[in-house]
């Protein structure tokens, strides 16, 4: 049985899923065993296989490409460990461009330091790209970046927020051992 996902992704993020000579897109390929075709122009991805799991995972993969993800670090979705999540900002700001500015600066933070460290904290790749914040790594600690900005969205002070994932994070070694 065939299957068809189709995924549109920004123009600019094409070429960084093409690669050089197609070298990312034959990798997915490759990796999942599946089709990948791209319309340059609409920036429209289509993938077509027979297996339906790895063409959800090469959707998730394309995704995380065209939300600002390195290909290295979207390929690590091909670890059945690890998940993708994105966060779209105008459900919390509306589409109001001055609103949008300002949550994405606080996300971020000075030099990025806020968002590095929820990545630190949770064990997490973060990109903030466009509209949305997109976060890969193994479950509990996506679950963990998810709230961390859906409290800093919410309003909560940074330092709040940090203070919560350091209690999360100690609780989650505590369980390990």
């Amino acid at each position: 049985m065939e299957f068809n996902y189709e995924v549109k992704i920004p123009k600019e993020r094409v070429a960084v899923l093409l690669g050089v000579k197609g070298a990312v897109k034959k990798k997915i390929e490759k990796a999942l065993g599946i089709k990948i075709t791209v319309d340059s122009n609409e920036a429209d991805v289509n993938l077509e296989g027979d297996d339906g799991l790895n063409l959800l995972i090469g959707q998730n993969i394309v995704k995380a490409i065209g939300r600002g993800f390195n290909p290295e670090i979207a390929l690590e979705l091909l670890d059945e460990h690890n998940y993708f999540e994105m966060i779209e900002l105008t459900y919390y700001v509306g589409n109001s461009k001055n609103n949008l500015i300002r949550v994405r600066s606080r996300i971020i933070g000075t030099e990025g330091k806020a968002r590095k460290t929820i990545e630190e904290l949770t064990d997490t790749k973060i990109v903030v790209y466009g509209k949305t914040i997109s976060i890969i790594g193994e479950h509990e600690g996506v679950s963990l970046a998810r709230k961390a900005f859906e409290s800093l969205l919410a309003g909560n002070r940074h330092s709040t927020v940090y203070a919560w994932l350091e209690k999360q994070k100690k609780e989650m070694i505590k369980r390990m051992y």
